[in-house]
């Protein structure tokens, strides 16, 4: 039997409660082999994937597609650090919103000044710090998905029964697609925002390791 409408919006608010943050923590102080990487991931964000898919969260093939690609620093000796992790966490969540060259343009002055870099504000102290700001966030995003779906229940007014359930379910859908595909739009402004910082701090740099 199909959920009511309050029920798929509980159904929702649960699934979203359900989604978990890898913890810095949680992932081993040891290097891992890709095998173990691979395990690790699935098993850690698995809940973030529709229940029904069964492909695993990563590949070797996309994990050596990143390394090739300037994504992901190379392993050292086969096996994969902390900070490798950390980084393919990042792309997981990227990859579904931006192209991979744009995930690049992201990550490089990460990798550059907090990869492994031996300081005390490290790779997982920028991690540490946006999973804070993401889980505050969590209870603002369930309050907007309450009100887009309470604005779905007061469109198509004009129809009754079937037609209107799945009018309103029709509305909802593109109430968040909007929400998406402008905040991709936003995040899209930034990255190339950001680029165009990079590349003008190029000559900077330049002049300065001359003078070096």
């Amino acid at each position: 039997m199909a959920a009511t409408t309050e029920e798929l919006l509980q159904m929702i608010l649960q699934s979203l409660e359900k989604v978990e943050y890898i913890k810095s923590e949680d992932i081993p102080n040891i290097d891992l082999y890709m095998d173990q990487v691979l395990t690790f991931m699935d098993r850690k964000l698995r809940s973030a994937v529709r229940p029904q898919t069964e492909d695993r969260i990563l590949t070797k093939t996309m994990i050596n597609n990143y390394a090739k690609n300037d994504l992901l620093p190379p392993p050292v000796k086969k096996k994969y650090s902390k900070e490798h992790v950390l980084l393919l966490i990042f792309i997981y969540y990227y990859k579904g919103i931006i192209p991979m060259n744009e995930i690049q343009t992201l990550l490089k002055p990460l990798t550059d000044r907090y990869f492994q870099n031996g300081q005390v504000f490290d790779l997982e102290s920028v991690y540490k710090e946006v999973v804070v700001l993401e889980k505050e966030q969590l209870e603002d995003l369930k309050k907007d998905v309450v009100e887009k779906f309470r604005r779905a229940e007061d469109s198509f007014t004009e129809v009754t029964g079937e037609e209107q359930e799945f009018l309103q379910k029709f509305a909802l859908i593109c109430l968040l697609s909007f929400d998406v595909y402008m905040k991709k739009m936003i995040v899209e402004q930034l990255v190339a925002d950001l680029a165009d910082t990079m590349k003008a701090q190029e000559p900077e740099k330049e002049s300065h390791k001359k003078k070096n």
